[in-house]
């Protein structure tokens, strides 16, 4: 069967164009308002062929999204310098990787989509805690791992939407270096620090 005329037939080209049109249609509408229709039409292929390439739009997004942080390199990372450091670098590593706005700005997005949207929410449910702090806080054995990494993903979540979307005065523009003195602790608590009254650490 002959293909629609104008229509990009699949090929070697055919997934960077969706990836190129799936990253535009992102950021100019958001996680809830693009649809895999508006991507395949702006790549010029049939619709059948992204879901082809990557199935659901949460998949799309997940593949396309130049994510701020590698989730397989993070625990390497914030575990250099030991446990007792964690903390801080985990704070440090966040603060100045959000302080570029073309890594902050996938972040915002998803955030601001997971509010309203419940698709959205789940993505921040996968990419931030099962794949980044769940396996981070298992790796410093501490107990109840799983809610050591809702803690931290609260601390971070709140930060970047209180400091560059809601913009709260003296948060917006407090210096880099005092609020990752300030964030550091709080972080290094929630990683290896006793939750509640009673229990082993």
């Amino acid at each position: 069967m002959p293909r629609a005329r104008g229509r990009r037939p699949a090929g070697s080209n055919t997934r960077e164009a969706i990836v190129a049109a799936a990253k535009h249609q992102f950021a100019e509408h958001g996680y809830p308002r693009t649809t895999l229709r508006a991507v395949a039409r702006e790549a010029d292929v049939d619709t059948r062929l992204v879901t082809h390439y990557f199935g659901t739009k949460q998949n799309l997004f997940i593949s396309v999204v130049d994510f701020p942080f590698d989730p397989d390199t993070l625990a390497e990372g914030v575990l250099a310098q030991g446990p007792d450091h964690a903390g801080r670098r985990l704070a440090d590593l966040t603060i100045r990787t959000l302080e570029d706005a073309a890594t902050r700005q996938p972040m915002t997005g998803l955030l601001r989509a997971a509010a309203s949207e419940d698709e959205a929410a789940v993505l921040v449910q996968r990419i931030l805690t099962e794949r980044m702090l769940s396996p981070l806080a298992r790796l410093l054995g501490g107990d109840r791992p799983d809610l050591r990494a809702a803690l931290i993903g609260a601390q971070l979540t709140g930060y970047l939407f209180a400091r560059y979307v809601v913009a709260l005065p003296g948060l917006a523009d407090a210096d880099t270096d005092e609020l990752g003195e300030v964030v550091g602790p709080v972080l290094q608590h929630y990683l290896t620090g006793r939750l509640g009254s009673s229990g082993p650490v």
